[in-house]
């Protein structure tokens, strides 16, 4: 699943409604999603990459035109390289996209099923688990002053104690500076803090 618990429950949700797999772009800035989660089998994603079908998928095309949820037999974006037709035969023969956020900072994901089309009850319910993830995973606007230079020091190679003795506090007040932040960024870690940190321009 994730590395952040909150989502999981949410994640796994998604599963069940979308048993052929799922692709979720979180915050696409700069053609880049923050985060993303994929359950889609690894045949499909590893042609979808060899393909380079990010540049020629429909549904990113819609989702980056629209904010909402569509069937994939009702998109109207062309799709002359005949990324649906190829997706059936990996089974992905029903699909679902929803896009949502400002398009400074939208999500876009897809469900499929090899059964049936999606109901509009699960679209309903898709599509409110998504918006979920998107409130979830919005990038905070800034950091402390604080919780900046502990994050730098760190990423810099200092030790904790290290860093602790140049910011002229204790060692436990630092690891307390680098937890809040590990918070405030959804982190597990202080190397993924400092990570997701620099992906948003935090520092």
């Amino acid at each position: 699943m994730s590395d952040m618990p909150v989502l999981d429950p949410i994640l796994q949700s998604l599963s069940l409604l979308a048993p052929a797999g799922y692709f979720i772009g979180l915050h696409i800035r700069y053609a880049s999603p923050l985060m993303q989660f994929s359950n889609y089998n690894q045949d499909w994603l590893d042609h979808y990459t060899e393909k380079a079908y990010a540049l020629r998928d429909p549904t990113i095309a819609w989702g980056f035109s629209t904010e909402g949820a569509s069937r994939w037999g009702e998109i109207s974006i062309p799709d002359p390289f005949g990324l649906f037709e190829e997706a059936r035969s990996f089974g992905l023969i029903f699909g679902l996209t929803v896009s949502c956020g400002p398009v400074r900072s939208r999500t876009i994901s897809s469900f499929a099923r090899a059964d049936r089309d999606f109901t509009d009850s699960e679209i309903e319910q898709i599509s409110e688990l998504v918006r979920r993830l998107h409130d979830l995973t919005e990038p905070p606007e800034s950091l402390t002053t604080a919780q900046t230079e502990a994050l730098k020091l760190i990423a810099a190679g200092d030790r904790h104690a290290a860093a602790a003795a140049k910011l002229n506090i204790s060692e436990s007040a630092l690891k307390a500076r680098l937890m809040s932040a590990r918070q405030k960024l959804l982190a597990r870690t202080t190397a993924e803090a400092i990570q997701r940190a620099k992906d948003y321009r935090l520092m």
